[in-house]
């Protein structure tokens, strides 16, 4: 009796230890998957590299020149849009110069919100950590250098999931996934070209535009305002979204100023934007799709509210349904 009931509690005790063994292996390798990100956004601003992606959703494709340093002093970045209508970004810490030769226009502005590939990850994972589970998926060639893949695996429907190529040499992001719950891709965005570069020659950050032509120059100055100041709030926000910007500007062709408040959990970037409707002007009211892009219109208090955002229609839905304003009696 004593040998049958000590080899029972034998058993289960090397089930129970197998089962933490599992679980600790599982644990340790989600560890890994998340510094893996980690390294990536910290490559993403600290190195310096040129390349061409190619962004894709749906049937809109653009290929993008991208070369960007780090002088140890800042990070400079200037992109070229290579098909289509000519278009130059340039970047210098959170100020952007966007120059559009087509309509001798050049446009100052801020980054509000959303970092651009191949920086499109937080320098803190505790955010996503909320809203994604993680997991290493094997090894591919991009752009002629091999890469980790890593999912995102979202958590709710509040999310899409992401898949990420990771470059393993240098820990550079050289591919990235849009994913809707059913596992369907939505756009894509990944290097074809890319080199790492030395030396500390500014001499690529300048647009290229004629000089003989008399460019425009129109400055994004919106107002930021404290959070007192600004009389809209979002009451229920979805886990793991964050409040990351808010501002108040004036825009061509309208007599009031718009709020815009932006969220974001790390990766998805929502705007809510709210303005007072005219006399004589009908309101919006519905959802579009557009890509990985959800829009959805209502009216609130006399105001049109209008929440775009690169996440789900249940997001953008609650979004939309949980602004209230503050001094409503």
């Amino acid at each position: 009796m004593f040998k049958v009931i000590f080899k029972k509690y034998f058993l289960a005790s090397l089930l129970l230890g197998s089962l933490a063994f599992s679980s600790f292996q599982v644990c340790a390798a989600q560890d890994d998957a998340w510094l893996l990100l980690q390294k990536a956004s910290q490559a993403a601003r600290e190195l310096s590299y040129k390349g061409i992606f190619v962004y894709q959703s749906g049937a809109t494709s653009k290929s993008v020149q991208l070369t960007h340093m780090n002088s140890g002093q800042g990070e400079f970045a200037r992109m070229v849009v290579l098909d289509g209508a000519p278009r130059e970004v340039l970047s210098q810490g959170s100020d952007v110069a966007i120059f559009s030769p087509k309509n001798e226009k050049v446009m100052i502005e801020k980054k509000r919100g959303q970092n651009m590939f191949p920086a499109l990850l937080p320098s803190n994972m505790d955010a996503l950590k909320v809203g994604y589970q993680i997991q290493t998926n094997g090894a591919e060639r991009i752009g002629g250098r091999e890469a980790t893949i890593v999912n995102l695996i979202a958590k709710d429907q509040m999310r899409y999931g992401y898949r990420f190529w990771v470059d393993k040499e240098f820990g550079l992001l050289l591919k990235v996934v849009t994913l809707n719950k059913q596992g369907e891709l939505l756009e894509q965005i990944g290097f074809n070209q890319l080199t790492l570069m030395e030396g500390q020659s500014m001499d690529w950050f300048k647009p290229k535009f004629d000089p003989s032509k008399s460019y425009e120059m129109d400055h994004d100055g919106p107002t930021k305002t404290s959070q007192t100041e600004i009389d809209w709030q979002v009451t229920q926000l979805p886990a793991g979204y964050r409040k990351v910007d808010q501002v108040k500007q004036f825009v061509q062709g309208k007599a009031l100023p718009v709020t815009q408040m932006i969220f974001s959990d790390g990766l998805a970037s929502i705007s809510v934007f709210i303005e007072p409707i005219p006399k004589g002007t009908k309101s919006k009211v519905g959802h579009t799709l557009v890509g990985a892009t959800n829009f959805y219109a209502s009216v609130n208090e006399g105001h049109q509210v209008m929440v775009i955002g690169e996440a789900p229609e249940a997001a953008v839905t609650q979004f939309a349904n949980s602004v209230n304003f503050k001094n409503k009696k």
